[in-house]
């Protein structure tokens, strides 16, 4: 009967096979994946620094020694089986503050207990400074440039599986790149690691720490048809979303602090109504409209749009709630279609899709230049060109450039009002 108890304990134990192990700017994430939800118990010990984690009543089958603790505080892992629990024993460089939350499955995790090590130092974070304009030099366009999901939140799945996360970071640094290379403008990377920023946080890291002009963030998702196919462009939505498949990737996009494991005291709950009041007064909801309508302009040849190549979609995506900037989420690609996903593995088509949105953001500059900015400079000595848009007037057009209207008809050769779609015309200096 003895037996029969011990094999019945034997067989009610968690097996734990799936560990793993990111670094973020501030502090190290260890999730174990569990079939089942299991007591743990964390201990904090000093010299030398060490964290205890005690997961009771728990198989332990995996091999630490294969995880990668970065640059981190995480000397070495160690690990011991006791009858009772299993034991496992971070040794430190330094001081460390644990957090620990258990976590029920959600899409595509199962049960998770997330051990956050967070670094009593933490480095800096990297910010730039507010842009300033003099008369010899005119400002900068800070454009802040966020790759979707990350760390515990792998974004969609393409069949070979292609990590969204992945390629989107990899799209993400080459835009940063270009961008850095064009005079008038500069870049911030809102993750440049595989680690998760909360929705919010994103935001903040763009505006309060790096006073970003436009803010960029990057997908590729899945959608329920694996043929669909084709880039896009969101905006915020201020009455719904503009069709079922924008609500659905704004719902997909507004999990990720779910499927990351954001703690309840982290999570985003800005009054939207509010938001998008401040977005209308301050005109950011027109300019992101405008700003989107340039970037699917710069896509039009280099790669497959998916429905209306000139509208801009909108939905609630939770990243983009911010009143002060300009803000696009921009979908490259389908990673759920089978030819999409090896584009979208290609470093080639990576930097094709890389330079038409560093593209759109520079015609953007240009022909809505903000006030001391290089643009505006620009403009005073060179004139400009604007494309025109659908509902545009040339009357709209001088208004918006300051410009009258005999002049935008003089430096076009127009002889009177009518304008084409697509038609580019010269603004002259003022």
């Amino acid at each position: 009967m003895l037996g029969g108890l011990l094999t019945m304990a034997a067989q009610a134990a968690v097996k734990v096979d799936s560990v793993r192990m990111h670094r973020a700017p501030d502090h190290t994430r260890v999730v174990f994946d569990l079939p089942d939800p299991v007591e743990h118990k964390v201990d904090v010990l000093a010299n030398p620094d060490r964290v205890v984690v005690d997961l009771m009543d728990t198989d332990f089958n995996f091999d630490v020694k294969t995880l990668d603790a970065g640059n981190g505080p995480v000397a070495d892992i160690r690990v011991g089986q006791h009858a009772d629990k299993t034991r496992i024993v971070f040794d430190l460089k330094a001081a460390v503050r644990p957090r620990t939350n258990l976590l029920k499955p959600v899409a595509p995790h199962g049960w998770r207990l997330v051990v956050d090590l967070f670094d009593k130092d933490p480095p800096p974070a990297k910010t730039i400074p507010k842009p300033k304009a003099s008369a010899e030099k005119p400002r900068e366009m800070i454009v802040a440039v966020d790759a979707g999901h990350g760390g515990e939140d792998p974004g969609a799945r393409g069949p070979r599986g292609t990590k969204e996360k992945v390629v989107v970071l990899q799209i993400a640094k080459k835009i940063y790149n270009m961008i850095n290379n064009e005079p008038g403008m500069r870049a911030v990377l809102v993750r440049d690691g595989d680690y998760y920023v909360p929705l919010a946080e994103r935001r903040r890291i763009a505006r309060e720490d790096n006073h970003a002009d436009v803010f960029i963030s990057i997908h590729a998702d899945a959608f329920t048809d694996a043929r669909a196919r084709g880039a896009s462009v969101f905006a915020l939505s201020n009455s719904g979303a503009t069709s079922a498949r924008a609500r659905y990737l704004a719902k997909i996009a507004n999990e990720s602090d779910r499927v990351a494991g954001v703690y309840e005291e982290e999570k985003d709950d800005s009054n939207l109504l509010s938001v998008l009041a401040d977005m209308r007064m301050s005109g950011s909801m027109a300019h992101s409209l405008y700003l989107g309508r340039q970037i699917l302009q710069e896509f039009n040849g280099v790669t497959k749009l998916h429905g209306d190549r000139t509208t801009v979609e909108q939905a609630g995506f939770a990243v983009l709630k911010e009143p002060e900037m300009v803000s696009v989420l921009v979908e490259t690609g389908f990673i759920s279609n089978r030819e999409e996903e090896g584009l979208l593995r290609s470093s080639t088509h990576q930097a094709r899709i890389a330079r038409a949105v560093t593209n759109g953001v520079k015609r953007y500059f240009q022909t809505h230049p903000a006030p001391n900015s290089y643009f505006a400079a620009q403009r005073r000595q060179q004139g400009d060109q604007y494309r025109i848009q659908p509902g545009d007037t040339l009357s709209a057009i001088a208004r918006a450039h300051q410009v009258s209207e005999d002049a935008l008809r003089a430096a076009n050769n127009l002889n009177g009002d009518r304008i084409v779609v697509g038609q580019l015309l010269t603004i002259p200096g003022s």
